[in-house]
Order: C-alpha cells, then structure tokens, then sequence
C-alpha cells in the first residue's frame, strides 16, 4: 500500500526546478569566466633548448677527456668481431671436411665397382658420372673458402681499428700488444699470421684453399685418365691427359687465387696505415 504525500515531499517538488536553474546559471559563469581568462605563452628567450649527447668518441674533441661509454661499445663490437672470426672458422672447417668426405666415399665407391666389373666399362661409365659431381664439389668448396679468407681480412681489421682505438685510450699499454693497430694490409697480416709479409712461397698449398685446391686438381686429372681409358688409348697418353689436366686445374686455382687476393687488398678500405708503408 503506497504512503501517503506529506508536507515535506510538496516543498521539496516545488524547489526542484529552482536547484536545476542554479545548475545551468553557474555553469554559464564558469564558461564566461574560461572565455575572458587571457592564456599567457611562454617567453622564448626563457625556453631551454633540447640537448643531445654527441656522437661518441674516443677522446672528446681528439684530446679531451674519454667518454665513459666508449670502452663498453668497443669490447662488444670486439666480441661481435671475434664470434664472427669463430663462426668464419667453423664453416670453412666444416666445408673443407664435408669435401673431402665426399672424395673419400667416392674413392671407396669407386673401389668397389672397380672390383666388380674388374675395370670394364661399367667402372669407367660410373668413374666419368661421379668425379665430376666430387670436383664440381671441390670448386664451389674452394671459392666460398676465398670469401671466407676475405670475411676474415675484414673482421681482423675491425678488431686492429678497435686496438687502435684502446691505444687512443691508454697509449702507455702499447709495449704489452703483440698484435698491430694500423688497420692496412701489413697490419693484417701481423695480427692474421704474425708476420707482416708471406716469406713461404708454397704458403698458399698450405692453407687449407690450397689443399682444396690441389685434392680438386688430382679428381681432374684422374677424369681425364679414366676418359682415356674409356677411349682405349695408350696407357702412356692416358697419363698424359691425366697430368695435363691437372695441371690445366691446379694453374686455374692459382690464377683464380691471386686475382681474387689483389680484389681483396684493391678494395680493402685504410683509415690508420702502418707508418712505414704510410712514409712509402
């Protein structure tokens, strides 16, 4: 049952309208109150301009103090360079192994055909479809291991301009480094072998280019051989093609070598040359 209106309840209808009134009166004196409020802009000779650090440096200005962030950013990028050297390492390893891999089974293979057919045509059809594969194995094993020669060279002169750059730091350790901090071909090679010119001549058959190279030159010169036998020629022309084949591939190698070495040192670019090849 619904409660009766009171005396209370009539008054407090009546003064509704009136509090809404007073609502809408004092938001129109806030907004006039906004309109006429003058916003001030700041002086712009009180302005601060953003600063910014310089690019970092070594020394500050070459002679300055050293920026305090200097040596962290070179022993990481000293890091990165070495990781890089290791995984350069690691490839041109597991390149090398997996070619002479593949010649060793293909010498086994061979083998055991050749005791089958006991050397007939079947062995020399078989020799003639898979030598080439192991040599053409052995061309690509060998230029990928000239990049990685060259990716090498280049990390090295990163961690020389790096070394240079410790120098520029602390200039009184300089007795205790046994590796060069000029970043030229000399300095390359003093960091890369020790010694800042190849005395060896046959130092090319020793890296590991060169026995790719030379185990590369005998499958195609055995080709050759095994094609003369397959033509039925002369045991002694035989041998013949076979030498001169190898010696047409081993040239091959070595002119493909050098020109790629002289590419490498032509665009090797120099920022801190030895000082005697700078006097040169």
């Amino acid at each position: 049952m619904a409660a009766e209106p009171t005396a209370g309840d009539g008054a407090q209808r009546r003064a509704e309208p009136f509090r809404f009134l007073g609502r809408g009166w004092a938001c129109r004196l806030v907004a006039r109150k906004v309109a006429t409020t003058t916003v001030l802009d700041p002086d712009h000779a009180t302005r601060v301009a953003p600063t910014h650090g310089s690019p970092p440096r070594v020394r500050a200005g070459g002679s300055g103090e050293a920026n305090p962030h200097a040596l962290q950013i070179l022993m990481t990028e000293h890091w990165s360079l070495l990781a890089s050297r290791s995984m350069g390492y690691t490839e041109a390893m597991s390149r090398a192994s997996i070619f002479v891999a593949a010649l060793t089974g293909s010498v086994v293979a061979l083998a055991l055909v050749a005791q089958a057919t006991d050397v007939g045509r079947e062995f020399v059809a078989f020799a003639l479809v898979l030598l080439p594969v192991v040599y053409f194995l052995g061309v690509v094993t060998f230029a990928r291991l000239l990049q990685n020669g060259w990716e090498d060279a280049i990390w090295v002169q990163g961690m020389n301009r790096i070394r240079h750059a410790y120098l520029e730091l602390a200039p009184e350790l300089e007795p205790y480094f046994v590796t060069s901090r000029y970043d030229d071909d000399t300095g390359v090679l003093i960091s890369a072998v020790a010694r800042p010119r190849v005395t060896v001549p046959l130092q090319a058959f020793v890296a590991i280019p060169g026995v790719v190279a030379v185990l590369d030159s005998v499958v195609a010169g055995t080709v050759a051989g095994i094609a003369g036998v397959g033509l039925k020629v002369a045991t002694g022309a035989s041998l013949a093609f076979g030498a001169a084949a190898f010696l047409i591939s081993l040239v091959a190698f070595v002119l493909v070598g050098i020109k790629a070495i002289e590419t490498y040192r032509r665009n090797l670019v120099v920022r801190f040359p030895t000082p005697s090849a700078k006097a040169e």
